[in-house]
């Protein structure tokens, strides 16, 4: 057995149906679905002032494998040559290390105020966390918990989460089917429902949704199709536009220029929404031939979408056979290319 047994939780590994790939393997013996991993592993912890600030944990390895991956040595543990886990933590040990974190001098400088799960996906790790929090909330009431998550959960972890959460930052990646397969290798219909879910019954818990722009992949019918569905839910959700930077498999793609992120809160107050943005836009870069070149073939598999297809086209390059993307149903989900790539860029 190579997973660690905490608790009655640990019964959620056997048949790992935590996100909604519900790949049904069993983590306790090792089996590994799309998000590859076994047991809950920690890449790294810290004081962290970016809001809200926190005692943040980030898990290792996540259930989607994208092209514009920030954390890529942490998300695409333990297949990356270059991934970083520290390892498994007692829940009880990380929940005091937290609560004595946040009341050290740094932390009260930076603000901090809650311990803050992040990765990769936490989801995917979901028994061990709600672990965690159980022994947090039993050595304090004073400070809270936030969930990071791309919404790509089931129903009931999405329950579980919200139970478990004083705050959730959401990244939200697109609005369409072939532009989220093309970036996330995931089809977008769970993270629309569980926006739906969400934003409606639980407005007051949501720090913000993120909304990363990748010029030339989010056009202005993309972004108003993300900020239309938004408001269409509550026009009062707080939304936050991220400037892409070239990063991962896309290291070579030009950065958000700075037209691109205000264009984007335009279109978000147009919508009704009260938008703002936040990154380092204008980073150099420029679309390497071959993928543009990879983009005009694989048009017709995703519908027609220039932005989609050029997404798609850096997979390709990469050493993607399958498209659309769909990583759950892909030869090589056990030995995928993008999971392995190594950026020679980081910005």
């Amino acid at each position: 057995m190579l997973v660690r047994v905490w608790g009655g939780r640990v019964k959620d590994l056997r048949n790992c149906k935590l996100c909604a790939w519900e790949c049904g393997v069993d983590r306790l013996e090792g089996e590994r679905g799309v998000c590859r991993v076994t047991e809950p592993v920690i890449a790294a912890k810290q004081l962290h002032p970016a809001p809200p600030a926190s005692y943040t944990v980030f898990m290792a390895g996540c259930n989607y494998r994208c092209l514009n991956c920030q954390n890529w040595d942490i998300a695409h543990y333990p297949d990356n040559p270059e991934g970083r886990a520290l390892g498994y933590q007692d829940p009880k040990e990380l929940a005091v290390e937290a609560v004595n974190m946040i009341e050290t001098n740094q932390g009260r400088m930076i603000g901090a105020d809650r311990i803050f799960f992040s990765g990769g996906e936490p989801t995917i790790h979901l028994p061990y966390i709600e672990q965690v929090v159980e022994h947090y909330r039993d050595t304090t009431d004073l400070w809270k918990v936030n969930f990071d998550t791309n919404g790509f959960a089931t129903r009931k972890s999405m329950r579980r989460i919200v139970k478990l959460a004083d705050s959730i930052t959401f990244d939200f990646k697109a609005y369409s089917d072939p532009l989220h397969r093309a970036i996330t290798g995931a089809r977008v219909e769970p993270v629309l429902r569980n926006l739906e879910f969400l934003i409606p019954k639980y407005l007051d818990k949501i720090w913000e949704v993120r909304i990363l722009l990748i010029p030339k992949a989010h056009d202005t019918e993309e972004i108003r199709a993300m900020c239309e569905f938004l408001a269409d839910l509550d026009e009062s959700v707080p939304v936050c536009f991220l400037a892409f930077r070239p990063n991962f498999v896309l290291e070579r793609h030009p950065g958000a220029p700075k037209r691109l992120m205000e264009r984007a809160v335009e279109i978000a107050r147009e919508c009704g929404l009260h938008a703002t943005w936040s990154g380092m836009p204008g980073i150099n870069g420029s679309v390497p031939p071959e993928v543009g070149e990879c983009a005009d073939k694989l048009l017709k598999h995703y519908d027609g979408r220039k932005g989609a297809a050029l997404m798609g086209g850096y997979a390709r390059v990469t050493g993607c056979r399958n498209h659309p993307r769909d990583c759950l149903a892909c030869d090589d989900m056990a030995r995928c290319p993008i999971k392995r790539y190594v950026a020679i860029r980081r910005t």
